[in-house]
C-alpha cells in the first residue's frame, strides 16, 4: 500500500504544481484557476490518505498492551478503603496500593433548629 501511496503522492504534486506554473502566469483565467482547485484537493485527499496510514501505523505500535481502566472516584466512597492493583511495567511484579479514605465530619446531636440563649441566659424570646 505504501507504493501506491507513493505513486500518488508524486502523481498528484507534480500535477499541482504544474496547474500552479499555468495559473501564476494568467491568474485571471478561470479555467486555470478551476484546474488548480482540483489538484489542490486531489493533493489533500492524498495527504489524507497518507496521515491515516500513519496513524494506523502508530497504532499498532503504541497499543500493544491495553491501558488499565481506572476506578471511578464513586467506587472509591463506597468501601472505606479500595485495592487496587497497578498496571504491569515491563513484566515486573505488580504492587497493591492502598487507598484511605478521609473520615467524614458529623453534625452534633440535639440543639440544631431551636432559638439561641442570650448571654444573660434567657431563650432569646424575652422582650
Amino acid at each position: 500500500m505504501s507504493e501506491d501511496i507513493k505513486e500518488r503522492l508524486q502523481t498528484t504534486s507534480a500535477e499541482c504544481l504544474k496547474c500552479y506554473e499555468a495559473w501564476d502566469g494568467n491568474d485571471k483565467d478561470i479555467k486555470a484557476r478551476g484546474a488548480l482547485q482540483d489538484a489542490i484537493h486531489e493533493l489533500r485527499k492524498v495527504a489524507s490518505r497518507l496521515e491515516i496510514t500513519l496513524a494506523i501505523s502508530e497504532r499498532d505500535q503504541l497499543t500493544q498492551k491495553p491501558l488499565p481502566i481506572p476506578p471511578h472516584r464513586d467506587a472509591l466512597k463506597r468501601g472505606g478503603s479500595h485495592v487496587r492493583d497497578d498496571f504491569e511495567d515491563d513484566g515486573q511484579q505488580q504492587h497493591q496500593t492502598q487507598v484511605e479514605r478521609k473520615p467524614q465530619r458529623r453534625r452534633p446531636q440535639g440543639g440544631g433548629a431551636g432559638p439561641k440563649k442570650s448571654a444573660q441566659g434567657g431563650n432569646g424570646n424575652e422582650a
